[in-house]
């Protein structure tokens, strides 16, 4: 398996990128928007990789990000959904914007992308939002299963405003999806001034700090 590709950009065409990699040259599948921000060739450049082997194909993938890894894994394991749709979600959304759309069931936002139909938008959300109910699930009864009987006072309180708060709790479902643990969710929303902030800000904020 390629976690990610590090060397030299040496091409970029509509729908792929080659990097030289000591001298072999790994043709990486992007979305136009990825492409575009890899910047200038003869630059060196890191791309995450989803390695995709088929009986009759054997490709690869690229992404800016490990969230855009993450939601193009996600939007694969979704029944009809192929590689190049997925691209062109990608194109169209954030990691930041597709899974708010999927935890507040948003089919407009599914719909404005290419080949994305209401069967097909309203199939990608049940699907993704049981898959995010099974994380959760697993993740709660980890926690319960560990002997952890004394919480601070701080912690009490930040669980408790989590729970109260639905903007919070939408945006720690969001960021699970991608594939972060509830408990490095909940200590990046610690550092924030949550004042006023949408789901969306509270997405893209806590992406920033996880990602660091």
């Amino acid at each position: 398996m390629l976690a990610y590709i590090k060397g030299t950009l040496e091409m970029k065409m509509t729908e792929y990128v080659v990097i030289d990699v000591g001298g072999l040259g790994y043709k990486v599948f992007m979305s136009s928007i990825g492409i575009e921000k890899l910047g200038e060739i003869g630059s060196q450049v890191k791309v995450y990789t989803y390695y995709r082997v088929r009986e009759d194909d054997i490709s690869i993938y690229g992404f800016n990000t490990n969230e855009e890894l993450r939601m193009f894994e996600l939007l694969l394991s979704v029944s009809g959904v192929g590689a190049k749709t997925a691209l062109a979600m990608l194109a169209v959304c954030t990691p930041s914007e597709f899974v708010l759309a999927i935890v507040s069931e948003d089919i407009n936002v599914l719909t404005s992308i290419p080949g994305i139909g209401p069967k097909s938008a309203k199939r990608i959300i049940l699907e993704l939002k049981d898959k995010i109910k099974k994380e959760q699930q697993i993740q709660e009864l980890s926690s319960a299963s560990k002997t952890n009987k004394e919480m601070s006072e701080t912690n009490i309180k930040v669980k408790q405003m989590i729970e109260d708060d639905n903007k919070i709790q939408e945006a720690v479902a969001a960021l699970q999806v991608l594939g972060y643990n509830k408990k490095e969710i909940e200590k990046a929303f610690m550092k924030l001034d949550k004042t006023n902030l949408t789901t969306e800000d509270l997405i893209k904020k806590g992406l920033m700090i996880l990602a660091n």
